[in-house]
C-alpha cells in the first residue's frame, strides 16, 4: 500500500551549481508540498550510514565522498502516491536514460552526479525521513 510521502535530497552537485531553487520549483509544480527541509552537509559517519546498503558496492567509496563535499538539501514531500510520483519526476538514475523534462535529464551531469535522490519505496521513505529529521521538524 501506498503512503502520501517521500523523501529526497538535493545532492552536492546540483547544490553547487545553483539548481536549488529550479529543482524546488519542479517539486512544487508536480503538486508536492514540502512538510520538512533542510540545508545541511552529511558527515562522513552519516553518509556511510545513510548509504550502508551500499557497503559492498565497488561504487561505495566513491559515493560516500561525493555525498560529503558539499551541502545538500533534504527534504520529506507530501503528495498521493508520493513514492511513485517522485521517481517519474525525477527519471532514470542516468541522466542520459531519463525522459525529458525530467529532474535528472535537466541537471544531472552524469549518473554518478545525478542531482537528486528520491527514496524507492514507501518503507525506505520513512526510513530515510526519520535519518534526516526528528519528528518535530515535520509538518
Amino acid at each position: 500500500m501506498s503512503t502520501n510521502r517521500t523523501f529526497t535530497m538535493i545532492k552536492p552537485d546540483a547544490v553547487e551549481n545553483g539548481h536549488i531553487g529550479a529543482i524546488l520549483e519542479k517539486i512544487t509544480a508536480a503538486g508536492f508540498k514540502i512538510v520538512a527541509m533542510k540545508y545541511t552537509q552529511l558527515s562522513l559517519r552519516d553518509a556511510q550510514e545513510f548509504y550502508g546498503v551500499h557497503r559492498e558496492r565497488p561504487f561505495f567509496g566513491e559515493l560516500v565522498e561525493f555525498m560529503t563535499r558539499g551541502p545538500i538539501v533534504s527534504a520529506i514531500l507530501e503528495k498521493e502516491n508520493a513514492v511513485e510520483d517522485f521517481r517519474a519526476l525525477i527519471g532514470a538514475t542516468n541522466p542520459a536514460d531519463a525522459a525529458e523534462g525530467t529532474i535528472r535529464k535537466m541537471f544531472a551531469t552524469s549518473i554518478g552526479e545525478n542531482a537528486v535522490h528520491g527514496s524507492d519505496s514507501d518503507e525506505n521513505a520513512a526510513i530515510e525521513g526519520a535519518f534526516h529529521f526528528s519528528g518535530r521538524e515535520i509538518y
